[in-house]
């Protein structure tokens, strides 16, 4: 009986743990590849690090400017998610899968079989890069970064090398 109890109490904190650390997105996977529409979206230059985009992002990001639009809502005011199943935008690892066009493409039409809306009808082509500015920040603790760190994951027949 006391083995049984210690035992079920080691998985409750085992599974706590998991939870903890993320454990709920799943592996860190590269994203699909962006519709053809998409492919020729790119930052504005200067705007990953621009101090005045990047504060009106967070505008947007946190429902300032716009009631019908709050990321923080599901992705949380500091890009650790309330929801499940909102990215968690502090994994560095997972974030620099992301192109700038890809990021664009999933903010303006939203990821499908999640609760992930498109948010093209709320918000011009100009907020929308401006929120993805701010959200860039997450994963470089807080801080405007270049997207430098994009680092395209390897296709499958690479991988297999």
């Amino acid at each position: 009986m006391k083995t049984q109890q210690i035992l079920n109490g080691a998985f409750v904190v085992c599974s706590l743990a998991l939870v903890a650390c993320g454990g709920g997105e799943g592996p860190i996977l590269a994203p699909p590849p962006v519709p053809v529409a998409y492919q020729d979206k790119h930052m504005p230059d200067g705007w990953w690090t621009d101090p005045k985009i990047i504060e009106e992002g967070k505008k947007i990001f946190i429902g300032e400017e716009n009631i019908d639009v709050n990321c923080a809502s599901c992705h949380g005011k500091d890009g650790k998610p309330v929801k499940r199943g909102a990215r968690d935008f502090r994994v560095t690892q997972r974030m620099s899968l992301y192109s700038d066009s890809v990021w664009f493409w999933r903010v303006s039409e939203g990821v499908s079989k999640t609760k992930m809306k498109a948010w093209k009808s709320k918000l011009s082509e100009e907020d929308i890069w401006k929120v993805i500015a701010y959200e860039h920040t997450f994963s470089h603790g807080g801080q405007p970064a270049a997207h430098d760190d994009f680092k395209p994951a390897p296709t499958t027949a690479e991988a297999s090398r």
